[in-house]
């Protein structure tokens, strides 16, 4: 073997070694981050979003997470005020370490905040849609799709704060009327 043959195979069992170690016992467990499909078979989704108008029962979710931030003072057309009541809640839920075990109705309320802001401020309207992970209550516009379930329960799991007015903000600003 030549010379630059030994350099390509040290290279290669360099990177060998880094993919074949294990995890260090102090790395968190990997958090899966994409939504399951249910009990659906990946290859019945369609490849592309499919929607529907929401349905009475989608619009009473909304209509309770809405209801139920309200009552926590937040004013969903002010996106500092949505954040400000996720990073409480989030904050509250951290101090009893989740004892309370109600974080999928605060995802789901913060949810609701958040596609309804989308709603009021931007082309996107509510709708039920279909794709390649599942079906979810989303805001959409043609092939443009946000879910805001997946949104807030990205972050929760990450125990960001802030975020709302960055990450909202900048799709309102693509996406303004």
């Amino acid at each position: 073997m030549n010379d630059r043959g030994r350099r390509v195979s040290a290279g290669l069992d360099k990177v060998r070694n880094l993919l074949g170690r294990s995890r260090s016992t102090d790395d968190e467990p990997r958090v899966r981050a994409l939504p399951d499909p249910g009990e659906s078979p990946v290859g019945e989704l369609p490849l592309t979003p499919e929607s529907r108008k929401i349905g009475e029962a989608e619009r009473a979710r909304i209509d309770a997470g809405l209801a139920a931030v309200a009552a926590d003072g937040v004013d969903v057309d002010d996106l500092a005020s949505i954040s400000a009541g996720l990073d409480r809640a989030l904050a509250g839920w951290l101090a009893t370490q989740g004892a309370d075990g109600h974080h999928e109705e605060v995802v789901e309320r913060y949810a609701a905040a958040i596609g309804e802001h989308l709603h009021r401020h931007t082309d996107l309207a509510w709708e039920v849609v279909t794709d390649v992970f599942g079906t979810d209550l989303a805001v959409a516009a043609g092939d443009f799709v946000v879910v805001p379930s997946n949104l807030v329960a990205v972050r929760w799991m990450r125990r960001e704060r802030g975020w709302v007015p960055q990450v909202v903000g900048h799709i309102v600003e693509v996406r303004s009327r």
